[in-house]
């Protein structure tokens, strides 16, 4: 059984392709790559086709992170039933999902950091406009969110 991942921000040059790139790590480190598809979106399309935000880039590549071959898209309604899991950034995000979710979906549609483990925010600042610290926190909270959807994926492939 395959389970599939869709993380979602405004633009997909920030939050979601950071979040794309560090649970995709997190996911080969486990020896899971084969059983968790994972992907990211925007739900604007100013910035399809475009790679990262260099910063988002910069700050990943520092812890690891290699994030230079995604590419920044538009959430579909299609992704509604490819995935099993669409994540949003923020909460205007998550207004914008749902509505384009309808009744119809049988997807998981949340916040991402709902799976945080340690962090008490529950939604990832957009660091567009501010300093390089707020790639860091994007940073931060992204690696504690990974860490509990992994968790919460793996505990529910068991039962």
């Amino acid at each position: 059984m395959s389970t599939k991942v869709l993380f979602v921000c405004l633009g997909n040059i920030c939050r979601s392709p950071t979040a794309h790139g560090v649970f995709e790590k997190l996911v080969a480190d486990a020896g899971l790559q084969n059983d968790i598809y994972i992907d990211s979106a925007g739900t604007g399309d100013w910035h399809i086709g475009r790679a990262p935000d260099e910063r988002t880039q910069h700050a990943a590549s520092k812890r690891g992170y290699d994030l230079s071959n995604l590419r920044a898209r538009q959430v579909s309604s299609a992704d509604f039933s490819e995935f099993d899991y669409v994540l949003a950034m923020d909460k205007n995000n998550l207004k914008d999902l749902r509505g384009m979710a309808g009744d119809k979906s049988d997807c998981h549609v949340s916040l991402f950091l709902d799976f945080a483990e340690s962090s008490w925010k529950r939604e990832v600042p957009d660091p567009y406009y501010g300093g390089e610290d707020g790639f860091e926190t994007v940073l931060d909270l992204v690696e504690d969110g990974a860490r509990g959807l992994l968790a919460t994926i793996r505990s529910a492939s068991v039962k």
